[in-house]
C-alpha cells in the first residue's frame, strides 16, 4: 500500500474527528469509516500519521491542536471524570480514548503540549444546570462566528479554548431563559486591567444570544468614545457584516445610506461575514438598536422595534417555539443619565411582553458610575435612596423580570462593599468570577518583583521601571527620547519580519495631575521640550545612542530582531519622529468635561491608521480607554484609593513584539494631600502594595472556590472580608463605596502566614524584640541541616537553622502582645490561632526555625540584646511601611513538611521534626539600616532590627470538612451584624 497523500489525510483525520463530536473515541476505526467511501486504499497506518506530524504538516497538526486542546479543557467530562483538564493525566485519558501508540502520543504531545494554565476561579452561590454541552452543541451559530474570528486574529488555541471555558462558567449560572418560572441572576467578572474582558464578555453575549437571551443591553462606559468602541467591537467580531447591512446592497450606494461602516472604516473587510442572512441559514438575525455613531435615542419608528413577534401567538416568548425564531435585539449604551431614562421611558411602552423576555444586562467598569454611593445611614426610614446611574440600574432589573445583570471590572471592591440584602442593587449574590491571567499578558509581574525577599531593585524593575527624577534632573526628556527610540524601533523590527500590525499605532502617556489647567501647561512644555530636542541633530542622535546603549540593548529581549549598534537604528529615527510630529504636534491632551474634547481623530485608535502620539491627561485616561500602542508612560499622580490607582496602570496589557520596550517612569516621591496633612510617597511601592492586595484577593477566592462536601465553601456575600488593605492610607476603594463587612477570622492550617506590617519605631521594634528575646536563649547550640527534595518541581532545598519547640500558649504570649504598624491583615490569622486554644486537640507545638547562613561570604551576623550571633538580614521595606515577601522560597518547603503541608522526603532531619499537630515558624531578625551602622563590635540594638516571621499552622489545625473562614457581614435586613460561619468546631 502507497503512502497516503497529506490533503488526502487531513481530508480522513477532518472528517474523523468531526463524527466523534465532542468524545474522543477510538480513532483508527473512525478514521477508516471516514475512509471507506472515497479513499478505500488509504494508508491509516500510525507510521504515516507519526511522520507527517514529525515532518512538519502544518495543516494536521492545526487539526490536532484543536481537537486536543478542546478535551483538553473539557469541564468534568463522563468520558474522564477523574482527570482534571489541562493536565498531563486527562490527555493520558484522551489518548487512551484513541487507543493510539506511544510514539504517536509522544509525536501528538510535541506538536500540541498541554496547555497547563489555571482556569476561572469561581465562588457561587448553589444553581441548577441547564446550559449542558448537548444544548450548547446544539445552538452555537453565534460562538462559532465568533470563534472562527478569534482564529482568524491569530489566537491560538489554547487561548481559545480558555475563553470558551471562561465564558461558558458565566452563562451555565444564568437562569436559563426557556424556564417557566422568572429568575433574576447576579454576577460580576474580574478580569485585569487591560486584559481583555471585552473579549469575555464578547463571548458570553454570543453564547447568551445562542441558548435564548433576545434582549441585550450593554453599558458601555461613560463616554461616547468608550461606547462607540465597544459598539464596533461587537459590530466587528460577533453581530457581523449581514445583521449590520440588513439586505442592504453593499454595492449600490444610495441603499447604503444610514448603514455603519460600509465604505469608511478600513476594516469592514474584516468584519464577521455569516455568508448570508442568519435567519436564513437556519438560525435568528440579531437587531441593532444603537450604532457606532448613534447611542440610544427615543425610537423614531416606534416602539414596536422593540416589539418581539411570536410564532406560536398563544405561548409565551420564552417559550422555545417561539424564542428560538425571533431575532435578538442589541443596545449599547452609555453610562448616561439621559440615555438610560429614554430606555427605561420606552420599555414601559411595551406592555405584558417584559414578563416574557430573557434578557442580558452587561455593565463595563462596573464599579463606576453604577454603584450606589449614598450614605445609607442617611436614608429615610424604609426608603434606599439612590444615586442616577445605580437608581436606573435598579429600575431596568425591576422592569425586566427575567434580565440577568453581569456586571465586569479590572477592581472588584467597590462592588463586594454593596449591601448584599438589597434585592434591587447590583451586589453579585449568585457568583464571583475571576478570570486566569492571559497568555502575553504584561502585568504586576512585569513591573514588580513579588516574589524578591531583599527590597532591593529586582529584574522586573530594571528591565522596565524608571524613576521620575534622576540626580535631582526630571526625567521626561529622556521619555521623550525614549518614546522616539522605541519608535525607531519597532520600525527596524517590522523591516526584519515582526508583524507590523502590534505597531500600528505608538503611543506615550504623560499622567500628572488631574486638573485640565495643568495638562495644557504640561502640553505646552512637551512640546517645547520636543522641538528643542533636535533629535535628528549630531546632539540628539548622541543623546539618543547614549540611553540605547545603557537601556534599550541592554534589556532586548533575544527572540526578537534587535541592532547591535545605533548606527543600524539611526535611519529609523528621523521616519519615528516624523510620524510622531505629524499634524505639526506630537501631543493631544485628553481631558474635558464634554464628549467634544474626545472626539480627536487621533483619539480614535479604530478610525485613524496610525497613532502616533504623547498623550497628556487624567482621570478620562484612567478607566476603560485603551491606549493602543502604548509603550512609554510618565505617571506621577497620587491617590488615596486602590481602585483608583489600579485603573491608572493603562501600562498593563498586550505587547506583542515590544514587551521589552516598554517602560514606566514613576513617581518615588510625590506629595499626597496638603497642609498640615500632607505626606511623602513612594508611588511606585504604593503601587506595588495595591496590587499585592489584588494578588492576594485572587488567591483568596481560588483558595475557597473547592467545594466542600459538594456545597460551596463561601458565597459571594461572604466575598468582603476577603478584601485586603496593606497600607492604611490607601483605601480599597472610595469610602461612599465601602458599607458593608468585617472579616472576623481566616483559618490557615497548612498555609504561609506572613504578616508584613511591622513596626518602625525604634519603641516599637524594641518592644517586639524583647518579646522573642527569651526563645533565642532556647534555640539548641547545634544547627540541623534540613534538605527537601520536593517532589512537583524535582528541586532539594536546603536550610541550615538552629531550633527549638515551643507550645502554642507560649508562642500565642508573644503574637498578643505584638505591636504593629498596621495590624488589620493579622489579626483575623491572630483570631484563628486564638481558636487553637480552644481546641486544643488540634494542635499541640511549635518548631521555631531560626534560618542561618550557609555561606562564608557576604554573611551578616550579630548578637541582639547579648543574644547568641545569630544570622541578620538586610533588606528593605519594599511598599512604603511594609515589608515585600517574608520567608525566603528555599526555606517554605521545610517550614511547610514540618507542618504537615508537604509530602514525606527521605531527609532524617527533616522527618525527626515532623509531627501531625506542630506547627512551624520562620524567624528573621532583619536590619533595614546600613549594617555598618546597626552592627556594632558585633551587637545590634534592639530597636533596630524587627523580627519578621512567617507561620505555618499545622495542616491538621482544622475540623474535618470546615470552611476556612469566618465572617460578620452587614446585612441591610438584619438590625445587627450577622455571624455567617462557627469559629470552632
Amino acid at each position: 500500500m502507497s503512502a497516503t497523500p497529506a490533503t488526502t489525510l487531513l481530508e480522513i483525520h477532518t472528517s474523523a474527528l468531526a463524527g466523534m463530536g465532542s468524545v474522543p473515541r477510538h480513532f483508527a476505526r473512525w478514521a477508516a469509516l471516514a475512509a471507506d467511501e472515497d479513499h478505500p486504499d488509504a494508508d491509516l497506518g500510525e507510521e504515516v500519521f507519526h511522520a507527517c506530524l514529525t515532518g512538519g504538516d502544518e495543516a494536521l497538526r492545526t487539526l490536532w491542536s484543536r481537537h486536543l486542546t478542546a478535551w483538553d479543557f473539557a469541564e468534568a467530562p463522563q468520558w474522564a471524570p477523574d482527570a482534571a483538564a489541562r493536565t498531563a493525566e486527562r490527555r493520558t485519558a484522551v489518548y487512551d480514548r484513541l487507543r493510539v501508540g506511544s510514539d504517536l502520543r509522544k509525536a501528538l504531545d510535541d506538536a500540541v503540549p498541554v496547555a497547563k494554565i489555571p482556569g476561572p476561579t469561581v465562588i457561587t452561590r448553589e444553581f441548577t444546570p441547564w446550559y449542558t454541552p448537548e444544548r450548547s452543541e446544539a445552538r452555537s451559530f453565534y460562538w462559532r462566528a465568533y470563534e472562527r474570528k478569534l482564529r482568524a486574529k491569530g489566537w491560538p488555541d489554547a487561548a481559545v479554548a480558555s475563553l470558551d471555558e471562561a465564558s461558558r462558567a458565566v452563562v451555565e449560572r444564568l437562569s436559563d431563559p426557556e424556564q417557566l418560572a422568572a429568575r433574576q441572576t447576579k454576577g460580576l467578572v474580574v478580569g485585569y486591567v487591560q486584559s481583555g474582558k471585552t473579549a469575555n464578555f464578547t463571548g458570553v453575549t454570543a453564547k447568551a444570544v445562542d441558548a435564548g437571551y433576545r434582549l441585550v443591553i450593554v453599558l458601555g462606559g461613560t463616554l461616547n468614545l468608550l461606547r462607540a468602541q465597544t459598539q464596533r467591537r461587537l459590530d466587528m467580531e460577533l453581530i457581523g457584516q449581514e445583521n449590520i447591512l440588513r439586505g442592504a446592497d453593499p454595492t449600490d450606494v444610495d441603499s447604503l445610506i444610514g448603514v455603519d461602516y460600509v465604505g469608511e472604516d478600513g476594516d469592514w473587510p474584516d468584519f464577521v461575514s455569516h455568508g448570508a442572512r442568519p435567519s436564513t441559514l437556519g438560525s435568528f438575525d440579531v437587531e441593532r438598536l444603537t450604532t457606532r455613531d448613534n447611542d440610544y435615542k427615543s425610537l423614531a419608528q416606534g416602539i414596536r422595534a422593540l416589539e418581539f413577534e411570536k410564532r406560536e401567538p398563544t405561548r409565551p416568548l420564552h417559550d422555545p417555539a417561539n424564542l428560538h425564531h425571533t431575532a435578538a435585539r442589541v443596545l449599547v449604551v452609555k453610562k448616561n443619565k439621559a440615555v438610560l431614562t429614554k430606555l427605561v421611558k420606552d420599555l414601559k411602552q411595551i406592555h405584558g411582553l417584559l414578563g416574557e423576555l430573557p434578557t442580558l444586562i452587561i455593565d463595563d467598569e462596573s464599579d463606576q458610575a453604577s454603584i450606589n454611593t449614598l450614605d445609607p445611614k442617611k436614608w429615610e426610614q424604609g426608603r434606599t435612596e439612590r444615586t442616577a446611574i445605580n437608581g436606573l440600574l435598579s429600575q431596568l432589573l425591576t422592569l425586566l423580570p427575567r434580565a440577568q445583570y453581569v456586571g465586569y471590572t479590572a477592581t472588584p471592591f467597590a462592588n463586594v462593599f454593596i449591601d448584599p440584602g438589597d434585592d434591587a442593587d447590583i451586589f453579585p449574590r449568585d457568583f464571583l468570577i475571576s478570570l486566569p491571567r492571559p497568555h502575553g499578558y504584561m502585568g504586576v509581574q512585569d513591573f514588580h518583583d513579588l516574589d524578591d525577599v531583599d527590597g532591593g531593585e529586582g529584574e522586573a524593575e530594571r528591565r522596565h521601571v524608571r524613576g521620575i527624577e534622576d540626580s535631582a534632573e526630571d526625567r521626561l526628556q529622556e521619555a521623550l527620547d525614549a518614546f522616539v527610540l522605541t519608535g525607531a524601533l519597532k520600525l527596524y523590527r517590522a523591516d526584519r519580519g515582526v508583524p507590523s500590525d502590534p505597531f500600528r499605532h505608538h503611543t506615550m502617556l504623560v499622567h500628572e495631575s488631574v486638573r485640565m489647567t495643568e495638562h495644557a501647561e504640561l502640553s505646552r512644555r512637551i512640546e517645547s521640550m520636543w522641538h528643542d530636542a533636535a533629535h535628528v541633530s549630531t546632539e540628539g542622535h548622541s543623546r539618543l545612542e547614549s540611553l540605547f546603549e545603557k537601556d534599550f540593548r541592554t534589556h532586548a529581549d533575544g527572540s526578537l530582531p534587535a541592532p547591535a549598534t545605533y548606527a543600524e537604528l539611526k535611519r529609523y529615527v528621523y521616519d519615528a519622529r516624523q510620524r510622531i510630529n505629524k499634524g505639526g504636534t506630537p501631543v493631544i491632551v485628553v481631558n474635558g468635561a464634554s464628549e467634544r474634547d474626545y472626539s480627536q481623530p487621533d483619539l480614535d485608535f479604530d478610525r485613524t491608521p496610525n497613532v502616533w502620539k504623547i498623550l497628556v491627561g487624567g482621570t478620562k485616561l484612567s478607566r476603560g480607554f485603551t491606549v493602543e500602542g502604548l509603550t512609554i508612560t510618565y505617571y506621577r499622580r497620587t491617590t488615596q484609593q486602590a481602585d483608583t490607582l489600579m485603573q491608572m496602570g493603562r501600562w498593563f496589557g498586550f505587547r506583542p513584539g515590544y514587551r521589552d520596550l516598554v517602560r514606566l517612569y514613576i513617581g518615588r516621591e510625590e506629595q499626597l494631600g496638603k497642609g498640615r496633612n500632607a505626606k511623602t510617597v513612594d508611588l511606585y511601592e504604593a503601587f506595588e502594595a495595591i496590587c499585592r492586595d489584588e494578588e492576594l484577593f485572587r488567591a483568596e477566592l481560588a483558595r475557597y472556590a473547592p467545594l466542600v462536601d459538594g456545597r460551596p465553601q463561601v458565597t459571594p456575600a461572604q466575598i468582603p472580608p476577603l478584601v485586603a488593605q496593606h497600607l492604611p492610607w490607601v483605601k480599597p476603594s472610595a469610602r461612599n463605596k465601602m458599607f458593608n463587612a468585617e472579616l472576623v477570622e481566616v483559618r490557615s492550617p497548612g498555609q504561609i502566614i506572613e504578616p508584613t506590617a511591622h513596626p518602625n519605631t525604634g519603641a516599637d521594634l524594641h518592644h517586639n524584640t524583647m518579646l522573642w528575646r527569651p526563645l533565642l536563649d532556647e534555640l539548641r547550640p547545634e544547627r540541623d541541616v534540613f534538605t527537601y527534595h520536593h517532589p512537583s518541581n524535582g528541586r532539594s532545598y536546603t536550610l541550615s537553622a538552629f531550633t527549638h519547640t515551643l507550645s502554642h500558649e507560649q508562642l500565642m504570649g508573644i503574637l498578643e502582645n505584638l505591636r504593629w504598624w498596621n495590624p488589620a491583615p493579622f489579626e483575623p490569622h491572630l483570631e484563628y490561632l486564638r481558636s487553637l486554644l480552644r481546641v486544643p486537640h488540634l494542635i499541640d507545638d511549635w518548631l521555631l526555625i531560626a534560618p542561618q547562613h550557609t555561606s562564608s561570604v557576604r554573611t551578616l551576623t550579630g548578637s541582639i540584646a547579648d543574644s547568641r550571633p545569630l544570622a541578620l538580614s538586610h533588606r528593605q521595606r519594599r511598599r512604603v511601611e511594609i515589608f515585600g515577601n517574608i520567608s525566603d522560597p528555599k526555606h517554605r518547603a521545610t517550614a511547610l513538611r514540618i507542618a504537615g503541608a508537604l509530602p514525606r522526603t527521605e531527609d532524617e532531619v527533616t522527618e525527626r521534626h515532623v509531627s501531625e499537630r506542630r506547627g512551624s515558624i520562620l524567624l528573621y531578625p532583619v536590619i533595614e539600616d546600613a549594617p555598618e551602622s546597626t552592627v556594632i563590635d558585633g551587637r545590634v540594638d534592639p530597636g533596630k532590627v524587627a523580627m519578621v516571621f512567617s507561620l505555618v499552622p499545622p495542616a491538621a489545625a482544622n475540623a474535618a470538612a470546615q470552611p476556612l473562614v469566618r465572617f460578620r457581614a452587614i446585612d441591610s435586613t438584619r438590625d445587627t451584624p450577622i455571624t455567617d460561619r462557627p469559629a470552632t468546631s
